[in-house]
């Protein structure tokens, strides 16, 4: 029987054959495998039937190479028609992750101010230390030379005890021209003499909740914490005796990282 023959090539299941008829025709949509049959006269299978509304989807229902016959059922006349396959749905995708929730992401990342005269070497930096001279050489230097590697631009700011001096305003100072925020807290960091409320205010919350820089306990208990300030202990911190300085430099510098403008 005359008919327009398609080749489909090869299709997967549930993609979508979509037959476009000018008029009413017998639309067989088949493997190639059963359209050699329906040449042969032989008996076959086939998807469809005598379609008189357009157009006309079929759902391809296992991979495999498939074929669209049309005819006019042995009358006369043209078969106008034309064929388009519809790619199967992308179904559903993996589960969604939120992003791993670090102790660094607790922390504000903020675009830094220039700092006025030769404060912080006058210049803006990804990342603010703030540390006891005691800790320089056991996790500030460390945690500094980690960052570096790993293209992260670091501020080391030694924190000294002088008549009339205010940690929060040096610290604030710091945290404005930077990026990020991290105050090394150590049994030598807050037995310098600070006012109770200078240590209580140290890790202040912005309206979103996020904190303004990330505490490293350094050789402190969390009950050691809480004896000198309570607030202190409240706030998300990372131990030295939980993560390596690697992991800390990593998580910090992944999250500077992620908000660095483009």
């Amino acid at each position: 029987m005359q008919h327009l023959y398609k080749d489909l090539g090869s299709l997967k299941k549930d993609s979508t054959v979509v037959v476009t008829l000018r008029n009413q025709a017998n639309v067989q949509v088949m493997t190639r495998s059963e359209y050699s049959n329906y040449k042969s006269g032989r008996r076959y299978r086939y998807l469809g039937g005598r379609v008189t509304r357009s157009p006309f989807q079929v759902a391809i229902p296992k991979n495999g190479h498939w074929v669209v016959a049309i005819d006019l059922g042995g009358y006369g006349g043209r078969i106008d028609a034309s064929v388009q396959v519809q790619a199967p749905p992308p179904g559903h995708l993996p589960p969604a992750r939120e992003p791993q929730r670090t102790p660094a992401r607790a922390v504000a990342v903020h675009e830094p101010e220039e700092p006025p005269g030769d404060v912080l070497g006058g210049q803006t930096w990804d990342v603010f230390i703030s540390h006891a001279s005691e800790d320089k050489a056991a996790v500030a230097r460390p945690l500094r030379d980690a960052l570096t590697k790993l293209g992260v631009a670091v501020w080391l700011d030694e924190v000294q005890m002088r008549i009339g001096h205010s940690l929060r305003r040096k610290i604030d100072e710091g945290i404005r021209a930077s990026r990020f925020g991290v105050v090394v807290l150590s049994t030598s960091f807050i037995t310098k003499g600070w006012p109770n409320h200078e240590l209580d205010g140290l890790v202040t919350r912005n309206v979103a909740g996020e904190q303004s820089l990330l505490p490293i306990w350094h050789n402190l208990s969390a009950d050691d914490v809480r004896r000198y300030s309570p607030s202190l202990a409240d706030k998300v911190a990372m131990s030295t005796s939980e993560y390596s300085i690697e992991e800390i430099a990593q998580q910090i510098a992944d999250v500077v990282r992620e908000e660095a403008p483009a």
